[in-house]
């Protein structure tokens, strides 16, 4: 055996050990090697290897294609290539690797689809492959494979349906892992059949209907993680909860953001003594919380957040001594906060707020040290804080806003020493601003607003240093702004609007970045013109030397300069008069008002980037409905910044964007752009996107508007096509991207992949595929290539979904069946109507026939644009032409 593991070696593999044909083991894992030799001499390696039994190089810096010369290994048993930097598809040459017992290749970059050949490994064991970009169909004969003990897929792009039979394909499977995919369809019930599963992680995904009863057959089972998808109950008692007791192993179950629809049942109480985290958060579940949950006794963490719950809280929560976690916000609890739960002395986080709880704030929470993170927001608190909450030294986050909190702050407050977040706002505190805050040297955000507080503000705030988010606003305050605050040099947000303040406002350090906003409603104040108040006075001797020299030197050099200024004006007219006009594409007054945002504007535009002001979460960022100071309503698209490819994204639509002009794309106002911020200030669309408007019960768009809507879109591509200097290809078409205006007119978004095309080619290579499945042309996401023909390819599947309100991904799609596949069929035995949205077309009608004839003419060229061969597909200026000839037909 060749063991060289954690020996920090880098550089390549020495190809030596290649011609060593004794080896039965190879590690090389857990080091710095990055060449991958074999890539630069493909053949020849593994053919010295026969006895190859063992082949670790996990945890490497290796990048490259597997190759499928690795074949040649007949006897290898273990495979692990995971946490490198591998590329490509997996070889479907490994299912000729008949001995292999483990396949590891998870945590790389490998993509396409899973091949076949897999299923041919009848001793497999082990196969690992989570978080690549694998794509397409799951092939079904790993299903069949009865010597599998775990399947671990989560992390891809999957999709597809279980079997119904999983249960007896795969018998001996014990730990199964498919989170974070596309899959869809319902959960089998024959899953109870595989008496050997421990693991299941089905979280994040599409699946649908309702979580089988006889789930607890799986008496061996030790965590259950179906959260994120659209799972329901068979009833509203929440049966298969009381089927789980069959489960006395079972140490995790965690079912949150389901749409379950029931109530929780006492049998709750009777789940295994093991369990240890229970989550069933965003479940749409109702009535009171069973007090029989308090025998739950090994219950590190509960989360009950996000439902319907009424009544009280059960007093038996203090049971739970080993609780750490406690979050039952965002229900409908009353009542008092139970003194019981001062009882829970390992109580890390604890999350009460928006509920209907009210009296005081138990005193004995302050002898909870270990608390971390405390939230009992919008609630009906009254009295004063307790005294001994100032004794909670070790909490990072505390938020008491929104309720009716009385009393002054008092010194202690400065004990927080580690805080990072402290709400207090929307309370009636009084009395001053405690000077002891200041030495919250790691305090980040501080929210006092919306409180009856006076006096001045603390000159120690200054000693602030890492404060980012300040908000005073809507109380008593006097006095001037400290100049200390200066020093603040990551405050982001500062809002002292509505005080009594007086005096100079600061411009140095963070102030340079805010604007009025930040300082609207005070008394006194004076400054920079960006804040909208007046100049600052200065002393009278001052204004005497000012007015001398205006009168001796600056205004006889202005009225010199006014008449130089004036003269070349004449001047320029009159050139201008001789000269031709210059073309409309150079026109400057087409070019919109350009203003760069601040990153404060855009935060008050939203309410602090409130939830309820999200309009949608995309691969790279997230939308938000904002209005601002003016009353314009806005759409801010935020891109994330821990995503390297997210920042790329939004240079490469800044890129495209910035100087093609068209009534049905979407226009950007303007930007925002810092270090670790970027947002695209866009057109708002009140009537959403075709997505939402397709599918959602509150719309239904008729015959007339899906055209016209199709039209806006093709007319969108032909100018991105053919009437732009530079071709520019979209590459992500879907009924996401695309939004409606006010009055139903179509706006093409989101070009974060776009491509602009070399004038001298037809087609440009890429490195990586990134449109979204379903939509992609074949050969975008086989090999990588895109084209004019790709977007026409994506536009035909759109059109398609529009008039029969399918998605390309439904789950009647499966097999050999897909969406242009089920139109082609149709339109082979005259059956479209059988296709096409239901509510769209009615034999009672008296335009039947013609709107029939209409649609026919829509789904044959939706079959001309979806052509498998690129050249064989039409161009969008056809699409154009053959849409506006149905259109005056309709008409």
């Amino acid at each position: 055996m060749l063991d060289l593991s954690k020996n920090q070696l880098s550089g390549s593999i020495p190809s030596s050990i290649f011609n060593v044909s004794s080896l039965q083991k190879i590690d090389l894992s857990d080091n710095q090697l990055s060449e991958w030799i074999i890539r630069r001499s493909p053949g020849g390696y593994f053919d010295h290897l026969p006895s190859l039994e063992l082949f670790l190089l996990s945890i490497n810096k290796f990048d490259g294609e597997i190759p499928a010369t690795l074949s040649k290994c007949k006897k290898l048993q273990y495979l692990s290539l995971s946490y490198n930097y591998f590329t490509g598809a997996i070889p479907k040459e490994i299912g000729n690797m008949t001995d292999l017992k483990w396949i590891l290749l998870g945590y790389n970059k490998l993509g396409g689809e899973i091949p076949d050949e897999i299923g041919n490994l009848r001793t497999l064991e082990v196969l690992g492959l989570p978080s690549n970009n694998h794509s397409g169909l799951f092939p079904a004969s790993i299903f069949n494979m009865s010597t599998v003990k775990e399947l671990a897929l989560d992390g891809n792009k999957l999709s597809g349906n279980l079997p119904s039979t999983i249960g007896s394909g795969i018998p001996e499977l014990e730990r199964f892992y498919l989170a974070g995919n596309d899959f869809t369809g319902t959960i089998p019930a024959s899953i109870s059949n595989m008496s050997r599963l421990s693991m299941i992680d089905l979280g994040r995904n599409f699946f649908s209907g309702s979580i089988p009863d006889k789930i607890g057959d799986l008496r061996s089972l030790l965590s259950l993680y179906l959260p994120d998808n659209a799972l329901t109950s068979s009833d509203p008692g929440l049966s298969f909860i009381s089927s789980l007791t069959n489960c006395q192993n079972l140490r995790k179950l965690i079912l949150s953001i389901n749409p379950l629809n029931g109530i929780l049942p006492r049998s709750i109480g009777n789940l295994s003594v093991s369990l240890e985290y229970l989550e069933m958060g965003n479940c749409n579940i109702r009535g009171n919380i069973p007090e029989e949950i308090g025998n739950l006794k090994n219950l590190i963490a509960l989360y009950l957040d996000h439902n319907e719950f009424n009544g009280i809280t059960p007093t038996t929560f203090g049971r739970l001594q080993k609780l750490q976690g406690l979050r039952i916000q965002n229900n409908n609890l009353e009542g008092t906060i139970p003194d019981d739960l001062c009882q829970l002395v390992r109580l890390a986080d604890l999350f009460l707020g928006n509920n209907k709880f009210s009296g005081s704030i138990p005193a004995c929470l302050g002898n909870l040290t270990s608390i971390r993170r405390l939230s009992l927001a919008s609630n009906m608190l009254t009295s004063i804080i307790p005294s001994t909450l100032w004794n909670l030294k070790d909490i990072l986050f505390i938020n008491l806003s929104s309720n009716s909190l009385n009393g002054s702050l008092p010194l202690d407050i400065g004990s927080l020493k580690v805080a990072a977040t402290i709400d207090l706002s929307r309370n009636h505190l009084s009395g001053g601003i405690p000077t002891t805050i200041g030495g919250l040297k790691d305090l980040q955000s501080l929210s006092l607003r919306y409180n009856t507080l006076e006096g001045p503000i603390p000159e120690s705030f200054g000693s602030l240093t890492n404060l980012k988010f300040l908000d005073l606003s809507n109380n008593n305050l006097i006095g001037v702004i400290p100049v200390s605050l200066e020093a603040l040099i990551y405050l982001k947000y500062l809002n002292f609007s509505f005080n009594k303040l007086r005096g100079q406002i600061p411009e140095g350090g963070a102030f340079a970045n805010f604007s009025a906003e930040s300082f609207v409603g005070n008394l006194a104040l004076c400054g920079s013109t960006q804040f909208q108040v007046p100049p600052c006075k200065t002393s009278t001797l001052g204004k005497s030397r000012t007015r001398i020299v205006l009168l001796r030197i600056v205004l006889p050099l202005s009225i010199v300069l006014t008449i130089i200024v004036l003269a070349l004006i004449i001047g320029l007219l009159r050139y201008r008069t001789r000269i031709r006009k210059l073309p409309n594409d150079a026109d400057t007054s087409l070019q919109p008002l350009w203003r760069r945002f601040s990153f404060q504007e855009l935060l008050q535009a939203t309410d602090g980037f409130c939830e309820s002001n999200l309009l949608g979460i995309g691969s790279f960022g997230s939308v938000y409905k904002g209005r601002l100071s003016n009353g314009m309503e806005i759409a801010i698209k935020v891109f994330h910044q821990q995503l390297e490819e997210a920042f790329k994204s939004f240079d490469s639509e800044c890129e495209v964007m910035r100087s093609i002009r068209h009534r049905n794309l979407v226009k950007i106002i303007s930007t925002c752009s810092n270090k670790d911020f970027k947002a695209l200030v866009l057109e708002y669309m009140p009537n959403g996107s075709l997505e939402k408007c397709l599918y959602s019960n509150n719309y239904f768009l008729d015959f007339s508007q899906r055209l016209n809507i199709m039209i806006d879109v093709a007319s969108a591509l032909e100018y991105l096509h053919f009437d732009y200097s530079t071709p520019i290809l979209h590459c992500d078409l879907k009924p996401s991207n695309i939004l409606l205006d006010e009055n139903m007119v179509a706006h093409l978004s989101d070009f974060g992949i776009a491509k602009l095309l070399d004038e001298e080619k037809s087609v440009m290579q890429i490195t990586q595929t990134l449109g979204t499945i379903g939509y992609m042309a074949p050969e975008y996401g086989r090999e990588g290539k895109v084209s004019r023909k790709c977007d026409v390819y994506s536009y035909g599947i759109l059109l398609m979904e529009t008039f029969t309100r399918k998605r390309p991904t439904d789950e009647i799609f499966d097999g050999e069946t897909c969406l242009r596949s089920w139109i082609g069929e149709s339109l082979l035995d005259n059956s479209i109507i059988e296709v096409v949205d239901r509510d769209l077309v009615s034999r009672e009608e008296m335009d039947f026939s013609s709107r029939e004839e209409c649609l026919l003419c829509i789904l044959n060229l939706a079959m001309d644009c979806t052509a498998d061969l690129p050249e064989k597909r039409i161009d969008m200026k056809n699409v154009v032409s053959r849409l506006v000839k149905i259109r005056v037909t309709l008409s």
